[in-house]
Formats: C-alpha cells, sequence, structure tokens
C-alpha cells in the first residue's frame, strides 16, 4: 500500500486505545462500585451524549477534564432521577469524582502513548485530524500535548458535518493534498470512520477494541485491523 499521508479519528483512537467510550464509562463505574447494572448505565450514556448533541453544555474553552466532568454530571443526575442510585449529596459527588479522576488518568496515559507514535509518523508523513467533537478539540489537544502535531483538524463542531456523514473525510483528504487512496485513515468506529472513508477511496486501519456492542462484519472493507496503534 503507497501510503502518502495519515488521517486520524480522535475519541475512541488516540484517547482509549480503540475501547469504546460508554465501555472505558462502564469499566469506572464497576472498578469505584457505582451501585447500577449495565442496562440502567448504557440508558444514562445514551441520554448524556443525545443531551450534550442537542444542547451547548461543552464550551469552546473548556479542557477534557472539565468535558468529561460535565458528562459524567448528566448521567449521574439521570440515574438520580431515575431512582436508580438512591445516594445524594457529598457521598455522590465523592463517587462521581472518583470516577472522573480514575478515567481521567487513564485518558493521560493513553494519550502519552498516542503522542509518541504520532510523532514518529510525523516524521514521514503529513497528519489531518477528523473528528466529531463539541468545539473544543483544540484546547483538549493541547491539554494533552497532541498539538501542533497535525497539519490540520477537522471538527464536526466547526464544520457542520457529521461522522458517518463521507464528506467530512473529504474534507480531511482535501487538508492533507493528497489523492484519497494515497491516505490512510485510522478508527476505531466500523461503520463512523471506516465505512465513510473506504467510500471515498481511502486506505483504511480499524482499531478494533472493546466496542460498545460486540461487532463482526463479514464483509469488512477495513484494510487492516489491528488491536494496537503500535502496530502503524
Amino acid at each position: 500500500m503507497d501510503i502518502k499521508g495519515y488521517i486520524f479519528d480522535y475519541g475512541g483512537t488516540l484517547d482509549t486505545a480503540g475501547c469504546h467510550w460508554g465501555k472505558m464509562i462502564w469499566h469506572a463505574y464497576e472498578r469505584h462500585n457505582i451501585p447500577v447494572t449495565e442496562d440502567m448505565f448504557r440508558e444514562a450514556y445514551v441520554y448524556a451524549e443525545r443531551t450534550l448533541g442537542r444542547k451547548p453544555v461543552i464550551q469552546p474553552d473548556y479542557n477534557f477534564h472539565k468535558t468529561l466532568e460535565m458528562k459524567l454530571r448528566i448521567e449521574f443526575d439521570y440515574l438520580v432521577e431515575k431512582g436508580y442510585i438512591t445516594e445524594t449529596g457529598f457521598s455522590l459527588a465523592s463517587k462521581r469524582s472518583a470516577v472522573l479522576e480514575d478515567l481521567y488518568a487513564a485518558v493521560k496515559e493513553t494519550t502519552g502513548k498516542s503522542r509518541e507514535i504520532l510523532l514518529k509518523l510525523k516524521e514521514k508523513y503529513p497528519l489531518v485530524l477528523v473528528s466529531n467533537f463539541y468545539g473544543n478539540i483544540s484546547v483538549v489537544l493541547e491539554e494533552f500535548g497532541l498539538d501542533g502535531i497535525f497539519g490540520k483538524i477537522i471538527e464536526s463542531a466547526a464544520v457542520d458535518v457529521r461522522k458517518p456523514d463521507p464528506r467530512i473525510f473529504q474534507m480531511g483528504v482535501d487538508a492533507v493534498g493528497l489523492k484519497a487512496d494515497e491516505v490512510m485513515v485510522v478508527g476505531d468506529s466500523y461503520k463512523k470512520d471506516i465505512v465513510p472513508a473506504h467510500s471515498i477511496g481511502c486506505q483504511t486501519v480499524w482499531l478494533k477494541g472493546e466496542g460498545w456492542v460486540e461487532e463482526n462484519y463479514p464483509d469488512c472493507v477495513a484494510d487492516r485491523i489491528i488491536a494496537s496503534l503500535k502496530e502503524l
């Protein structure tokens, strides 16, 4: 494969090493003994994601710690409102804080490892980021030392196009300044990254980690499936 440039996804790829964010948070709930079932958590997670997509909760100057704090607050409020959690006050706040700091530490470690890989690739290839995010991706990249690595950042909130719309990947290809078949797209979501990138002619690498649901595609179009970014 004649690769001349890379397009990377951010969430689930560079920050969690392929693990879906829903699963990341659920495992933190488990570690800190949050008294809910996974089905209850899934309700809260979906509710929070839809709320963040519908309302301008995340401000452009929010770093990731603040972004994650807001997401968890919405989840916990939902769980209390539904009666799934009966604790309130300091006890509930302490548990939510423990989950937050647990997840933040994990993301800081993972983005540090991603940074080393990206810097090595940057020596040979132009890199572009294409991400569904809330309008604060530049702040988050700076927070984790990932600023200055990508020649261009295509963020859904800024361009008003979201994955899996192939147009957002075409923007990435245009930004990297190459032909689509010379560009390798790396992402953790088969449906949101691999399929749309493949549809416009890009080469694709599926970073396959723990998904929100079990994903098996007999007619998988990914050119390569990896379990770690180190394999790049």
